[in-house]
């Protein structure tokens, strides 16, 4: 399997009255991405670390073929994004806490839905639905509407959703994000069965415990740019105590000032 290669990307948006209040600026358009690259390989989770506003999520929807970037390109062996978004989409699962279910559906039918879409073969749907209801505890509540699970349960159904088609490359954005302890150890703990299969993840995040935890390699993203890239070893021994908490601060404090240059 080919890694997944970031090449270069840029966007940037637009911004309304409202956002530039929110914002607190005059400007008209904000640069969510300048010129990021980075690559995530088969077998290991790549982290994209980072503060909120940071770039990360833009970053992910433009893999995710949601967007598409401005400039510069994302490649899969030799498709990219530019060119082949319906075949990079088949490659991919891509969740997000923003993803909504439908409310009136079940697990059980939403799940049978999506794998049609990716023409999964039903017995094969069959039976990897009652492998990941099981892990995930999802059996229990395969018949009940979404708008009844709790958000644990909604999450852990999202995940399962989203690996109907069993794609080799997944990319998680802010994956234990609003989770309770339980339901998040439960996510992060399969991200690392996936990864010992051999796909290739990607995650965004802004808690530096996870990366700490799951990560092989991350990348420090601020403003837009990654100020810093490197195996968690190589990343900490860049700071006189050794911890990956002292160079994000340093790396946003340093960002920070020179705004102010």
């Amino acid at each position: 399997m080919e890694p997944l290669q970031v090449e270069a990307i840029k966007k940037t948006f637009r911004l309304s009255k409202k956002q530039r209040k929110i914002e607190r600026t005059d400007l008209r358009k904000k640069v969510a991405l300048d010129g990021v690259s980075f690559s995530a390989n088969p077998g290991e989770i790549f982290g994209l670390l980072g503060p909120n506003g940071a770039g990360k999520t833009t970053a992910l929807r433009c893999i995710a073929t949601l967007i598409r970037p401005d400039e510069g390109d994302i490649r899969i062996g030799g498709i990219t994004v530019r060119n082949h978004s319906a075949e990079i989409r088949r490659k991919i699962a891509f969740l997000t806490s923003d993803l909504q279910l439908e409310t009136h559906f079940t697990p059980n039918y939403l799940f049978a839905y999506f794998s049609r879409l990716h023409k999964v073969p039903e017995r094969t749907m069959t039976v990897r639905r009652d492998a990941l209801f099981s892990r995930f505890g999802i059996d229990a509540f395969r018949e009940v509407k979404v708008a009844d699970l709790s958000t644990g349960m909604k999450q852990k159904t999202s995940l399962a959703i989203s690996l109907v088609h069993d794609p080799p490359y997944i990319i998680f954005d802010e994956p234990t994000n609003g989770l309770d302890v339980l339901t998040a150890k439960t996510v992060t703990d399969y991200l690392i069965e996936l990864k010992d299969a051999g796909k290739t993840i990607i995650l965004s995040t802004h808690i530096l415990r996870v990366v700490e935890k799951l990560c092989d390699r991350a990348a420090i993203i601020i403003d837009g740019l990654i100020k810093d890239e490197g195996t968690l070893e190589e990343l900490v021994s860049k700071t006189p105590d050794g911890d990956l908490e002292t160079l994000f601060f340093q790396l946003v404090e340093e960002s920070e000032a020179s705004d102010h240059v």
